[in-house]
């Protein structure tokens, strides 16, 4: 029975398919949008009525998650908008969207992550609410908002590298997300219970992520927290914390500005003042720090340890947000859409990919990303960047009959590290797609504007019946294709495009479009291109035969790699040479660093900085002499093993300030980090990082941040952050001090043992 069932499905689509070859709605060299039809290969997926999607899509072999042949509305949606359109594959994946949300919201009204992933996320219900459930779903958005504070008032990071927060730290997207949710609902209560929240998180994170000479903030690419798919191997969690990322900057901007308008609303003028001179910098930093003038758009971040280099990859979402959120000038706005490779299967996550890295992060598209991306798209204007963004997150939708988590961008296969079906934010991209861009939908402090922006292949007639905003029903038409409204009608006389939060009842809008041509612009389609291997490069201390043969004391060496057309060697972040060798006489003090270049010119991520800086150890006043389990606050699971000297200080929140005196010989500017353990938790998730306040002769000059390194791994020595100073000769007290705003999102648990204090002179 199931095989003739089947066959059936095959033949409707064949007939479904050859019906409909002509209207081709968007077309890449990897599917085609014809019709109701969507076509991958030998793969098909299309709606015979608007309530039912069926595919013959067949997932990679061995791969442990089916996938569904077909889809059925089987809730009731009824209370939420319905949309009317010509298309019936639209219409099946916007029902599909609304009945997943439906599924999303859990028995206590908050809003579930996706199918595999319970409980409610800092990051993903942030974007999710922004994208489509701050309306859709404004009680479960609150609730579920609410849910994510501290006891004391702060915003939650809930995930991240070595610890969470400050490592991650785009926590302040839950911001931007809580001021949507007051558009919706006009909320004053609300209004005045999230302005401190966000006042509070944001003071601490200008004192631990803010602490940059570039004027940048500190911390993971926002919500790309899986260390080793975005970042090269050599890279610990707390050089993750030390780099600066073009998302996570402008997460912290937005976050300012937001905040600059509760607090208007709320009257209090000295922080208008403040935080609107300090989004201002911020967001100048980024166009000066991150803009790549040769490519066309952002940098993903700048990474290294003491100086820093620019990640050349373009990030989907960093480049969206730049655009959405008025960082880029129009012109840079336009050149970003018109200059970020795109795949045939859609804008990667970044590009280009990590060669040696499996797909999840990297080598993949999330489709709310994509849906950002299509967003950003409109909102320039570039047509054919927003018709191939929207199929990015159709094509999925329909071909896998769920709103899946990611997919493999080399293939559109289902076949990454993780996945799950009916994913929050991408379901809430799914939605967001009809209601921003088609309808054009935009929430506003205090009202509700439109600007559908509608390519010439979507043109049609379509309808959202049963809109809410605030206390009125809206139904929204709006007829024809292109950027331009025609006319504008509220219950039947012509009126501006925009109405007042203080509109009642139910309300008729109808938009007519100008049925004129969009301005053409480009799209820089890309094959899915992967980036060559890490250079892994030693710096030795000792005579060693350099290319020539000639003895070298500091050689740096690294290994050949495969289809690499050259080298660059960098010296504190800078070039200095390009070769073909595989070594370098590193006689000049300086951290070196080596990056290889393919045929094309694609860069790999740069080597380990390694160094031949002057050095001096200094061993911490008051160590234990003998190290057993009794005498540490933290019982180890694992004996200690592996320090300096006498042994090592305790920091917790028990234990006072840690001080000691240096001695450095000649004035200079010089790097001081901490050796520490830290046990408490694993390299990838939880939330017990070390951050304590570094101070100089009575001055603040820094954070010192220690991210666990495993559980129990008492013995796992490494190195904190290093912070930069400049120091005359001669002796400097220095106190290691734990401050409030250095408590991490744990509350209970901030412990790491420190065995030395390294001071290194840079210059």
């Amino acid at each position: 029975m199931q095989t003739l069932k089947t066959a059936l499905l095959a033949s409707a689509v064949m007939v479904a398919s050859t019906a409909v070859a002509s209207t081709d709605i968007i077309a890449t060299d990897a599917y085609r949008w014809h019709g109701d039809t969507i076509t991958q290969a030998s793969y098909t997926a299309f709606s015979p009525d608007g309530t039912s999607l069926i595919s013959t899509y067949s997932a990679q072999p061995g791969f442990f998650m089916p996938i569904d042949k077909e889809w059925h509305l089987s809730r009731d949606i009824s209370m939420y908008p319905q949309l009317s359109t010509p298309n019936r594959l639209h219409t099946a994946i916007y029902n599909l969207g609304l009945e997943e949300m439906i599924n999303a919201v859990e028995p206590d009204t908050t809003l579930r992550t996706g199918k595999e992933w319970a409980g409610v996320w800092t990051r993903d219900v942030s974007y999710s609410i922004l994208l489509s459930m701050s309306y859709m779903q404004p009680l479960a958005s609150e609730i579920s908002l609410r849910h994510k504070v501290t006891s004391t008032g702060r915003i939650i990071q809930d995930t991240g590298s070595g610890g969470a927060w400050p490592v991650s730290s785009d926590r302040l997207i839950w911001a931007v997300a809580a001021f949507e949710v007051y558009k919706v609902t006009g909320d004053n209560d609300w209004l005045k219970y999230i302005y401190p929240i966000i006042l509070n998180s944001i003071e601490d994170d200008l004192k631990v992520t803010h602490i940059t000479s570039t004027g940048l903030v500190r911390g993971e690419t926002s919500f790309i927290d899986w260390r080793e798919q975005s970042h090269p191997r050599w890279m610990q969690t707390v050089d993750i914390y030390k780099s600066e990322a073009l998302g996570t900057s402008i997460v912290h901007v937005q976050a300012m500005r937001t905040l600059v308008e509760i607090a208007s609303i709320l009257g209090h003028k000295d922080v208008v003042a403040k935080y609107t001179a300090l989004a201002d910098a911020l967001s100048q930093a980024i166009n000066d720090q991150l803009w790549m003038a040769d490519k066309g758009y952002y940098a993903m971040y700048k990474y290294g340890r003491e100086f820093s280099i620019l990640n050349p990859r373009s990030e989907a979402l960093g480049e969206s947000l730049a655009i959405l959120y008025g960082i880029a000038s129009a012109d840079r706005a336009r050149s970003i859409t018109e200059n970020v490779p795109v795949t045939p299967f859609g804008v990667g996550i970044f590009f280009p990919q990590i060669a040696d890295m499996p797909p999840y992060h990297n080598n993949a598209l999330w489709p709310w990303v994509g849906a950002y991306w299509a967003i950003a798209n409109a909102a320039v204007g570039n047509e054919q960047g927003t018709l191939e963004a929207i199929g990015a997150v159709f094509r999925p939708a329909a071909l896998f009959t769920t709103n899946k988590e990611n997919f493999v961008l080399d293939n559109g296969d289902i076949a990454t590290e993780l996945n799950s079906s009916n994913m929050l934010w991408c379901l809430a991209g799914n939605l967001a797609i009809t209601h921003r861009i088609l309808f054009g939908i935009t929430f506003n402090t205090n009202s509700l504007s439109f600007n559908p922006f509608v390519p010439q292949t979507l043109a049609a007639e379509r309808t959202l019946t049963g809109f809410k905003y605030r206390n009125a029903t809206l139904d929204i038409t709006v007829k024809g294709y292109g950027d331009r409204i025609a006319s504008f009608t509220l219950n039947g006389k012509e009126a501006k495009p925009e109405i007042p939060a203080s509109i009642k009842g139910h309300n008729t809008i109808v938009i007519t479009m100008s049925n004129e041509p969009i301005a053409p612009m480009a799209v820089h389609h890309s094959p899915n291109v992967k980036a060559p291997l890490t250079p892994i490069a030693t710096l030795t201390h000792s005579p060693e035969l350099a290319g020539d043969g000639v003895p070298v004391n500091n050689l740096l060496k690294w290994q050949p790699i495969e289809y690499i057309a050259r080298y660059v060697v960098l010296r504190d972040g800078e070039p200095i040479d390009t070769t073909r060798c595989t070594s370098y006489a590193a006689t000049v003090p300086g951290s070196y660093q080596v990056v290889g270049l393919s045929d094309a010119g694609v860069p790999s991520f740069a080597s380990e900085p390694l160094d031949n800086f002057p050095t001096v150890a200094f061993e911490f006043a008051g160590e234990v002499t003998t190290p057993t389990s009794a005498e540490i606050s933290y019982q180890p699971a694992t004996p200690v093993a592996g320090y300096h000297g006498k042994g090592f200080v305790e920091t917790d929140h028990s234990i006072g300030d840690i001080t000691l005196d240096i001695t450095v010989d000649t004035d200079g500017t010089y790097s001081l980090s901490t050796i520490y353990a830290n046990g408490n938790g694993p390299v990838n998730t939880e939330n017990k990082c070390v951050i304590r306040t570094l101070n100089i002769d009575g001055n603040s000059v820094g954070k010192l941040v220690m991210p666990h390194r495993g559980v129990a791994n008492w013995d796992d020595w490494g190195s904190s952050n290093p912070v930069v100073v400049n120091l005359t000769a001669g002796t400097h007290r220095v106190v290691i001090s734990f401050n409030p705003e250095d408590e991490n999102m744990n509350l209970h648990t901030s412990h790491a043992l420190l065995d030395r204090l390294i001071v290194k002179k840079l210059r």
